[in-house]
């Protein structure tokens, strides 16, 4: 069938190789947190260690043929001078799955970043790219950074986070990365009975966090928890937002800041620009453009969650620059491309998947002189980079932040602008 990929055959009755413990070399750092080891030829992803170690691994998942493998470190033999003794006891292999680099110097937790970064612009774009992991202020040391948490409730009531790749539940009794106010709430010495999760919210409004427990017939993303409040100050800017308590939000104190400083400057929006914000979700951007553009200008937010919108047409109030349309972005661009519609200046912050090449098609197709892209997925980032460079953008700037200290990801701010004839 055309378009369907082939799922790769396996050797009938191929080995389980769960369990396995080898003595391996590890190699570089890969997309996902963790590194590149050989047995056999046969690849293996290893976490729990650090590129020039040798380590004793135990296989965590795969059978003989796969094309790859996953396992843990168990047991170094000779460490990484960057390795550090673990601050968190549940970082541990078998246990919780949510933080990556623990074991890891926090400065060189960005140097792995960066090479992250570098290689799926190198492998997938095509690009040489130079490019450094920067701090976001805010945590301490890499920790105490988290302000909205989501923790999974066990049968026995207890809250606590998943094992990698897995659904089991780890008790807790901390969590480092989350902030002291998320883990005073109390959310960690309660029963939650009838629960399949726990969602907290340590928002600047109300000053005390919000807990919203998640029945095991629970609703979607946006929903429970009522609203809550986020301020963001920029230089001399302060924006005052509203949005749902289980809507989407930078979750680091210091990314919303950092990264709506650094869109303002990249777009340079002024007075008559006609700006398309893209997922756009209760207005982080569309709220300064709104008034960056005046007079003369318009902000076209666009978001497919219609309770951000609902949130982002009150968070704009009083800005007749500002205009929302509840709507997936693909099918907004089409309808708007459709029209012969134009724009002078775009911002895109999408899902972890991308923009798409649908989108990136459109978007190029109504001409933006500047096209900044917010991503937390350098893969996907790197993808979509490629696609654009094809329709005639090409990457002018990237920037690369450290919004999740501790774990693989990061976040990429790139300018794309119209290649030169």
């Amino acid at each position: 069938m055309t378009g369907t990929r082939r799922p790769r055959e396996r050797p009938p009755g191929a080995e389980p190789l769960v369990g396995s413990t080898w003595t391996l070399d590890v190699g570089p750092v890969a997309h996902g947190g963790h590194c590149v080891a050989r047995h056999e030829g046969q690849v293996v992803f290893v976490r729990h260690a650090l590129p020039g170690e040798r380590v004793v691994a135990r296989v965590t998942e795969g059978r003989v043929g796969d094309r790859f493998l996953r396992a843990d470190a168990v047991e170094v033999l000779a460490a990484s001078p960057h390795r550090v003794p673990r601050p968190c006891p549940y970082a541990v292999p078998g246990q919780c799955g949510g933080c990556d680099w623990q074991h890891v110097e926090l400065a060189h937790q960005r140097t792995l970043k960066t090479a992250v970064v570098r290689e799926q612009f190198r492998r997938l774009a095509g690009l040489d790219v130079d490019v450094t992991v920067a701090p976001v202020p805010g945590d301490e040391d890499g920790l105490r950074w988290r302000t909205r948490v989501e923790f999974a409730v066990g049968p026995d009531g207890r809250a606590g986070l998943h094992e990698h790749r897995s659904t089991r539940i780890v008790p807790i009794d901390d969590c480092l990365i989350a902030t002291r106010e998320v883990i005073s709430s109390g959310v960690l010495e309660t029963q939650w009975q009838d629960c399949s999760a726990v969602d907290v919210i340590a928002a600047t409004r109300p000053d005390e966090p919000v807990l919203v427990p998640l029945p095991r017939q629970g609703g979607g993303r946006g929903a429970g928890g009522g609203l809550v409040g986020e301020r963001v100050e920029v230089g001399d800017w302060a924006g005052e937002y509203v949005l749902a308590a289980r809507g989407f939000w930078q979750v680091h104190p210091g990314a919303a800041a950092t990264f709506l400083s650094r869109v303002l400057a990249l777009l340079a929006a002024g007075p008559g620009d006609r700006v398309l914000d893209l997922y756009a979700g209760s207005g982080l951007f569309a709220l300064p453009l709104g008034e960056r553009v005046q007079p003369g200008g318009s902000v076209l937010a666009v978001e497919g969650d219609r309770t951000a919108v609902d949130n982002g047409i009150r968070n704009t109030e009083g800005l007749e620059t500002v205009e929302w349309r509840a709507n997936r972005v693909d099918r907004e661009l089409r309808s708007l491309t459709g029209q012969g519609i134009s724009a002078d200046l775009a911002v895109l912050d999408p899902p972890r998947t991308g923009a798409g090449r649908d989108v990136m098609s459109a978007l190029a197709g109504m001409r933006p002189r500047r096209i900044v892209y917010v991503a937390c997925d350098p893969a996907a980032l790197a993808r979509d980079v490629k696609t654009a460079d094809g329709l005639g953008y090409r990457l002018t700037a990237l920037e690369a932040y450290d919004a999740f200290p501790m774990t693989h990801h990061v976040e990429c701010i790139a300018l794309l602008e119209p290649q030169r004839r």
